[in-house]
C-alpha cells in the first residue's frame, strides 16, 4: 500500500476549503497534474481528505467499499434536514430505503407521468426568447410541490410562492457559514434557514394530518421507524435541492442541442429513441447537478491501493470522474454516440446522482422528468442563443450552471414531432380527480 499524494499539513493552516469552493474544477486539475494521480489528499472543510477523480476509485468509493465510508454525521445537512435517506447510515439507511423505494419505481412511478406531462405543457408551452435558468427553475418547483405536497401555484398562488420562497430560504443554510446567529434586525443565514425550517415542518405537519391521497397520504402509510420520519423526508423532497438540479440539465440541455450545428442532432433525438437516451446521458456526464459527495471512513482502509485512515474524508468529485480519460474517450466532447459504442452499456459508470447501494433513491423519477421536459422542447421547438454568443462558462458550486444566466430563443416547429420515450408501453396515468387510466406513451 502506498500512501496517498499531497499532503493535508496541519490543522486550519493548510485547509483548501476555500480554493475548492472558488473553483473546484481548476482545484482537481491542479493537483491531478502535479501528482500524475487521479486520487490525492488534501484538507478539506478542515479534515484530511482523499479526493477520488477516477471511475475506479469512485466505484470502489461508493460500491465495493460503501459501508466503510459513510455519511458524515455532523454535516450540515443533517442539520437542516434531520435523519433522513440521505443522513441516515447502516442498517437504518437499508430499512428506509426498502421503505421508500416503491413510492419511486414501478406503478407508483408510472402514475406521475399525467401530471408531469401537464405540468411541462404548462411551463413550457409558447416559449420564444426566454431566461432559460428561470423557466426551468418554475418548472421544477411546480413538479416537485405538486408531486410530493399537493400544492398547485394554478390553484393556491399565494400559498404556493410562500412554500417556494420558504424552500429557497431553507436552501441557503446549506450555503451559508455554519453561525447559527439572531439578534435585533439582523440573522444568520443558517438562522434563516432554520427558521424557515420550522415553517416548512409546520406545513408538512399539516399536510400530512389532512391529506387522504396522493403522496402525503402515501407517506403515512409506510412502515416508518417513528412519526418524525415521514415529515423529514418530504422536507428533503420539496427542498429547492431538487427544482435546481433539473433546471441546471435542462439548462445543459438546451445549450448542448443549440443553433444550426445542432440541427442533426435535434432531429436525430426527436425520432430515435435510443439516440434520445444517449443525448440524456452524454448531458448528465458532461454537466452533472453536483460537485460530488463526501463520505467519512469508519476504520483503516485503501483507495486505488492508497492507505486510509480511519477518520479520514473521502471526496468523490463527478465532474472529474466523468472526465476520467481511461473510461471516456474524449472526454470533453459531447459525443452521444459514445454510449453506442466504446461505452454501451457503461451508464453505471456514470455518478451524477450517486451510484452503488446509497444512489439517489429519486433517480428514474429524474429520468422521467428529463424525458418528459426534454421531450417536450423538442417535439416543439427549434432553438438557439440569442444573441448567438453568450459567455457559457459554468460555475460548479453549489449546482452547475453558466455563471450568466444564457438567454434562448425557441422557434414553434410548424408540426409537432410525435415523440416515443424508450419507456414504450402503456403506463397508468393520474387524472386531476384521482382517477386512473391507462394511456400509451407519448
Amino acid at each position: 500500500m502506498a500512501k496517498l499524494p499531497g499532503n493535508s499539513g496541519v490543522s486550519l493552516l493548510s485547509d483548501k476549503s476555500l480554493e475548492f469552493y472558488r473553483d473546484p474544477v481548476a482545484f482537481y486539475e491542479r493537483r491531478i497534474e502535479k501528482h500524475g494521480s487521479r486520487i490525492f489528499e488534501a484538507r478539506l472543510l478542515n479534515k484530511s481528505t482523499s479526493f477520488v477523480c477516477s471511475v475506479r476509485g469512485m466505484k470502489e468509493l461508493l460500491c465495493e467499499k460503501s459501508s466503510i465510508f459513510q455519511k458524515d454525521p455532523t454535516d450540515i445537512m443533517h442539520h437542516l434536514y434531520g435523519d433522513n435517506i440521505v443522513t441516515a447510515n447502516g442498517e437504518e439507511a437499508c430499512l428506509l430505503r426498502l421503505s421508500l423505494t416503491h413510492l419511486f419505481t414501478g406503478k407508483c412511478l408510472h402514475s406521475c407521468t399525467d401530471y408531469i406531462n401537464s405540468v411541462c405543457e404548462k411551463c413550457l408551452k409558447g416559449l420564444s426568447t426566454s431566461s432559460i435558468y428561470h423557466v426551468f427553475k418554475q418548472l421544477g418547483t411546480e413538479l416537485v410541490l405538486g408531486m410530493f405536497l399537493n400544492v398547485h401555484a394554478q390553484d393556491t398562488p399565494h400559498f404556493f410562492q410562500e412554500i417556494t420562497e420558504l424552500c429557497t430560504q431553507h436552501w441557503h443554510g446549506l450555503i451559508s457559514a455554519p453561525i447559527n446567529v439572531k439578534v435585533p434586525l439582523w440573522s444568520s443565514g443558517l438562522s434563516t434557514a432554520l427558521d424557515a425550517k420550522n415553517k416548512l415542518m409546520d406545513i408538512i405537519h399539516d399536510k400530512l394530518d389532512c391529506e387522504q391521497q396522493g403522496f402525503v397520504a402515501d407517506m403515512k402509510a409506510l412502515p416508518l421507524p417513528d412519526r418524525s420520519c415521514a415529515p423529514q423526508h418530504l422536507l428533503l423532497f420539496i427542498s429547492a435541492l431538487i427544482p435546481k438540479a433539473l433546471s441546471s440539465l435542462l439548462t445543459s440541455f438546451t445549450l448542448a442541442l443549440n443553433g444550426p450545428s445542432r440541427e442533426g442532432m435535434r432531429n436525430r433525438a426527436r425520432t430515435e429513441p435510443e439516440y434520445f437516451s444517449h443525448v440524456l446521458l452524454e448531458v448528465q456526464r458532461l454537466w452533472p447537478p453536483f460537485i460530488g459527495g463526501r463520505r467519512i471512513a469508519n476504520k483503516d482502509t485503501t483507495l486505488g491501493n492508497f492507505r486510509i485512515s480511519q477518520g479520514y474524508a473521502a471526496m468523490y468529485v463527478i465532474h472529474a470522474v466523468h472526465r476520467d480519460p481511461e473510461v471516456f474517450h474524449q472526454p470533453e466532447e459531447f459525443l452521444p454516440e459514445r454510449w453506442s459504442g466504446r461505452n454501451a452499456g457503461q451508464e453505471d459508470l456514470l455518478c451524477c446522482l450517486g451510484n452503488g447501494p446509497r444512489n439517489c433513491i429519486g433517480a428514474q423519477l429524474n429520468q422521467l422528468f428529463l424525458e418528459v421536459a426534454c421531450g417536450y422542447l423538442l417535439n416543439h421547438y427549434d432553438w438557439d442563443l440569442s444573441p448567438a454568443t453568450q459567455d457559457l462558462q459554468y460555475k460548479w458550486l453549489p449546482i452547475s450552471r453558466p455563471i450568466l444566466l444564457p438567454t434562448v430563443n425557441f422557434r414553434p416547429l410548424l408540426t409537432a414531432v410525435p415523440h416515443t420515450s424508450q419507456r414504450g408501453a402503456a403506463a397508468s396515468w393520474v387524472n386531476s380527480d384521482g382517477t386512473s387510466q391507462e394511456c400509451p406513451s407519448d
